[in-house]
């Protein structure tokens, strides 16, 4: 397999992602809110950052402390909505959609700025949608 990723870049980036201050007071994050979140360069079909912070947009879905999250990587590329394992973020600032299949958990290291806060009905809607998925 042929592969355009630059694993080399992200590996460099990535060891600046470790040392950031987690207890930086800029770094304050809830529920509900979409970060720039530095999710570097991924395996196969896994969503990947881009640009030189190989930043995504995540939704933060549940905050444990301010160390770890349990977060959804958002993309603005076309999906099968008919699927349940994507979600239209409608209502929000940026339009896009939501890849449930790739929940995952993220260290608040990789938060880089917040982009906003999205309203609970929508919020309520995600997590029903996520116990669909569960049944499945």
């Amino acid at each position: 397999m042929n592969s355009n990723k630059n694993f080399d870049s992200w590996n460099k980036e990535k060891k600046k992602v470790e040392n950031r201050d987690i207890d930086n007071p800029k770094i304050m994050f809830c529920e509900k809110a979409i970060w720039w979140c530095s999710v570097g360069t991924n395996i196969g079909y896994e969503q990947d950052g881009k640009g030189k912070n190989f930043e995504r947009p995540v939704l933060i879905l549940r905050k444990f402390n301010k160390h770890v999250f349990l977060g959804i990587p958002l993309t603005t590329k076309q999906k099968n909505l008919d699927l349940p394992f994507y979600f239209k973020l409608e209502g929000a600032k940026v339009e896009s959609i939501a890849v449930l299949s790739q929940i995952r958990l993220f260290s608040s290291k990789r938060l880089l700025r917040e982009i906003e806060i999205i309203k609970s009905e929508l919020f309520r809607q995600i997590k029903k949608q996520l116990k669909i998925i569960e049944r499945l």
